[in-house]
């Protein structure tokens, strides 16, 4: 790719630095406050001294004056340079400290200052720079003069530019990794212990997927970046363990859209001894207590949608929403009227896709998408779910919910199956659908979880939570993409 113009008129400075003996890149810099922290506490810091360090974001020159603003993780800070006070680290005998930094500072550089703080005649704290260093130089100049990058496929490719210049976006991933942290303690203050199970797996399951398929040299065998954690904290279950759960990467090797990505964070939690029940009531206090804690309220603003999550929240019959669109119940209907049910809502592909994909995608159309605030769907058909317990007042259902918020689902949970003869017909029921040609499903059997089950697995309640989606809702972000740090894109032609 070829260099502009300003990469090659930033290079020479960086020669001239060296030759100056200015190391450009030094090992560290030790600062004593961030820019925030030196605006909220002005009152008490005003003359006083501090070290702080950022990228420079913008400099205009007054004669004997420079003001320049620098960029932390905190937020901004104006820094200013005056002659005859500011003096460079390390010193350099032929050069003046105000002409080095109107020549060799840019827009994009990173300094540290040491200086006093003050406040201009116009009211902005600042740091009156008595010693400043280079401490990395930027070969290239902020985007868009720094004002802010809208190109969104840009912003995607080269992340650390849309952080550099995008507060908001920088935002978005600390309260990310604050809703991370908030998820773990929930979970830890009920008891739960986090676990860590095999990203690589000899057969995927827990789910409904394409997988990624990698291979083994050390172990000569075909192995699949997992796609879910839910057979493997099972057989922690089995193993003694009563409550446990796991925060982790799962791939799916499927499109990308607004509410999809191949790569995600899902939380899998297992309670021995519980069931949907005690798992509702679970993800209920989890939700309300982490929309609380990070807004501050139960009410929250996403796009042009009030949610509450003031409890209890509603709960709907999967199968008895459906029939209030179709008139008709959906168990009771054939394989053709409910392809033609699909056609006529203008479902993609209805024609080729088996009964359980098609009844899910009506109920995402009809009901889904309309539930805005948090809503557990309750009771789906069986077929739609291999790994819960089949209801224990209606055999043709099973025993699990789905939370929709904002039309779209953000968790799924069950009473989960621990009847090895059962579980094992199910799967066998899946094999014959992918020997159909349903390659979202295992291959096999999976006989290492059937053995570990058949030495008794207690009862046990489970769910399953998007994390990035959660996240999406409570930052207030369009697509999924947008949580996420570095999204994959296609690659540059």
């Amino acid at each position: 790719m070829e260099k502009p113009e300003e990469y090659h008129v930033r290079l020479k400075k960086l020669e001239e630095l060296r030759k100056m003996g200015i190391n450009p890149y030094p090992y560290s810099y030790e600062t004593t406050h961030r820019a925030e922290e030196i605006k909220a506490s002005f009152p008490l810091l005003e003359g006083k001294k501090v070290r702080v360090a950022g990228r420079i974001m913008s400099k205009r020159v007054f004669g004997k004056l420079i003001f320049a603003h620098i960029r932390d993780e905190s937020g901004d800070i104006q820094i200013a340079f005056q002659k005859g006070t500011s003096r460079l680290s390390p010193h350099v005998e032929e050069m003046e400290p105000l002409k080095f930094a109107r020549k060799y500072l840019d827009i994009g550089d990173i300094i540290g200052v040491e200086g006093k703080v003050f406040q201009t005649k116009t009211g902005e704290i600042s740091v009156l720079a008595e010693e400043f260093s280079l401490i990395a130089k930027s070969l290239y100049p902020l985007p868009e003069k720094w004002h802010g990058l809208r190109d969104k496929e840009l912003r995607y490719r080269e992340r650390y530019l849309d952080f550099i210049v995008n507060p908001e976006a920088r935002e978005v991933m600390k309260k990310k990794s604050l809703i991370i942290s908030k998820l773990r303690n929930f979970l830890d203050r009920k008891g739960f212990l986090e676990f860590e199970t095999p990203v690589l797996q000899p057969l995927y399951g827990g789910a409904t997927a394409r997988p990624f398929t990698t291979y083994s040299e050390a172990l000569d065998a075909r192995l699949y970046l997992r796609i879910s954690d839910e057979l493997y904290l099972k057989r922690l279950l089995v193993g003694g363990f009563e409550r446990v759960y796991e925060i982790s990467k799962d791939f799916r090797n499927e499109g990308i859209d607004r509410l999809h990505y191949p790569e995600f964070i899902m939380l899998e939690a297992y309670a021995a001894y519980w069931d949907y029940n005690d798992m509702m009531e679970l993800a209920e206090e989890l939700l309300t207590s982490l929309v609380q804690e990070i807004h501050g309220d139960t009410e929250i603003q996403y796009g042009e949608m009030k949610l509450s999550f003031k409890r209890p929240y509603k709960k709907v019959s999967f199968v008895g929403e459906i029939e209030k669109y179709l008139g008709k119940n959906p168990l009771d209907m054939e394989i053709d009227e409910i392809r033609k049910a699909a056609e006529e809502l203008g479902i993609p592909g209805a024609e080729k896709l088996p009964y359980h994909k098609i009844m899910d995608k009506i109920f995402d159309r009809l009901v889904g998408e309309k539930l805005i605030n948090p809503t557990f769907v309750l009771d789906h058909p069986l077929v739609l779910s291999p790994l819960a317990k089949k209801h224990r007042e209606n055999p043709r259902l099973v025993e699990r919910f789905e939370l929709f918020v904002a039309g779209m689902e953000v968790a799924n949970a069950f009473s989960e199956l621990n009847d090895p003869v059962d579980q094992r017909e199910r799967f066998g029921e899946l094999v014959k659908l992918r020997k159909k040609g349903d390659e979202e499903l295992p291959p096999e059997i999976d006989e290492d979880f059937l053995l570990a089950q058949e030495h008794g697995m207690p009862p046990a309640g489970g769910i399953g939570i998007g994390v990035d989606r959660l996240v999406m809702i409570l930052t207030d972000q369009p697509s999924i993409r947008d949580t996420i740090t570095f999204p994959h894109l296609k690659p540059r032609s």
